[in-house]
């Protein structure tokens, strides 16, 4: 890891790109247009360098998005690109989000999500392609509404086929492809 972090406007700018290239374009995740679109994700740049520091952030997000307006912020980014950079680690803080948040009385309210640059499903090959479904530029937990989570699903038809066909998608775009959908035009 370099000692210059990188600001939160190129961590920012950086995520927006993949949830614009890779999420919503290779249409990862059928729900994120409407939000991104319609301005209701916030994007929170973590500058925390350990899993302690990012709990008392993923708290204060947990806080705040169960407050707000979902008219006005749907769901949450939590970025951290100095904490819980080795996947293992992050995997392994996933438990301790989880915690937090039936320890806040959300469960049932809000859940967390993981992405991660290093991500890797159980039984896959670090390098397998099918584990860019949840592979961002740097380390994320995604804050979601169990209500927007519950619509989404009551309305998509086949929402077990999901993420079938999110492997099927990145198995046909190959990582050539992958590596075609971050070079500007």
């Amino acid at each position: 890891m370099s000692d210059t972090a990188p600001s939160d406007q190129q961590v920012i700018t950086a995520t927006r790109i993949w949830l614009e290239r890779a999420v919503i374009g290779q249409q990862l995740c059928p729900f994120a247009a409407g939000p991104h679109l319609t301005h209701r994700i916030r994007f929170c740049v973590s500058s925390q360098r350990s899993g302690a520091g990012l709990l008392d952030d993923l708290d204060r997000e947990l806080q705040a998005l169960q407050a707000a307006d979902p008219l006005e912020c749907e769901t949450t980014l939590l970025i951290h690109p100095q904490a819980l950079t080795k996947f293992l680690d992050y995997n392994d803080f996933l438990e301790e989000c989880d915690a937090l948040v039936a320890e806040l009385g959300l469960e049932g309210e809000l859940q967390v999500a993981s992405f991660h640059p290093q991500y890797q499903f159980a039984g896959t090959d670090e390098h397998d392609i099918t584990n860019f479904t949840n592979r961002s530029p740097y380390p994320m937990l995604h804050l979601l509404r169990e209500a927007s989570v519950a619509r989404a699903v009551a309305s998509f038809p086949g929402i077990d086929e999901i993420g079938p066909k999110n492997m099927d998608t990145l198995r046909r775009l190959g990582h050539e492809g992958w590596q075609r959908l971050w070079i500007d035009s």
